[in-house]
């Protein structure tokens, strides 16, 4: 309760990976409870989401620096107990999102991790930060499948609104700052470079050609998945947090 608020959940080009010998071990069972509790909150917190996944990679076998991390994510939140999404009335009902993906991010294994939050009627209604399976062998291919990811989490999310009998106004918005992926995307010859992605290349295709899906172009400066993804700079972070219309109530009015 007395500890000095934190600007970010993490930090930025963090290293935590497989602890050096020197770390000292913390209490296994604390730190699962303490982790657990910033896994049910970040269900309300997506700005959170990326940080606590790094740090509930840890939980088999806890080190000094895993808690730091941790303690750096409760810092945050000690500067930030009114943060919440704010829902507000949309002129249009419109589907968007926005995926991004850190290439061989992880120092561990070098395993990438991909994001994506989508949005109705500009609000914020799903996000998920997850860390790959597999290593991707380029970074064409680590945002290939955050742009799938975010493809089925929007067909996810059509198939309940015509449940609902809510129909959308357009096609259905696929942001990514990356011009290689979408180019790719949209081109249908097959290159040597590309064959590892070709299943989700198809997939995209197909959504494209469809009318289903478009993939406009959004600047790295407006990709707010990019909070999914790495640890950002202090303003950078508060810029895209902002983006994502997450409102303080106990800020002055």
């Amino acid at each position: 309760m007395g500890c000095k608020p934190a600007a970010t959940p993490i930090e930025i080009n963090h290293k935590l990976g497989d602890s050096k010998e020197d770390d000292m071990a913390v209490d296994r069972n604390s730190f699962q409870r303490l982790v657990g509790r910033l896994i049910y909150l970040s269900h309300t917190r997506p700005d959170i989401a990326y940080a606590v996944g790094v740090v509930s990679q840890f939980m088999h076998n806890p080190k000094e620096s895993h808690l730091r991390a941790v303690v750096q994510i409760l810092q945050y939140l000690k500067g930030t107990p009114g943060k919440g999404i704010m829902f507000k009335r949309g002129e249009k009902l419109t589907l968007e999102a926005y995926t991004d993906a850190d290439y061989a991010g992880s120092i561990v294994d070098r395993r990438s991790t991909s994001g994506y939050y989508t949005f109705f009627g500009g609000n914020l209604v799903t996000w998920r930060s997850k860390k790959h399976n597999v290593v991707a062998r380029s970074s064409a291919e680590a945002e290939f499948r955050a742009m799938a990811l975010g493809i089925c989490e929007l067909l996810w999310l059509k198939i309940i609104l015509e449940d609902l009998k809510v129909k959308l106004d357009g096609p259905m918005k696929l942001y990514c700052d990356n011009k290689s992926a979408i180019n790719i995307a949209h081109n249908p010859v097959q290159h040597d470079r590309t064959k590892h992605v070709e299943v989700d290349r198809h997939f995209i295709k197909e959504k494209l050609d469809s009318g289903l899906i478009c993939t406009p172009y959004v600047t790295t400066g407006n990709q707010v998945a990019d909070i999914l993804t790495k640890g950002l700079p202090s303003k950078d972070f508060q810029k895209l947090v902002g983006k994502l219309r997450m409102e303080d109530i106990h800020a002055p009015a």
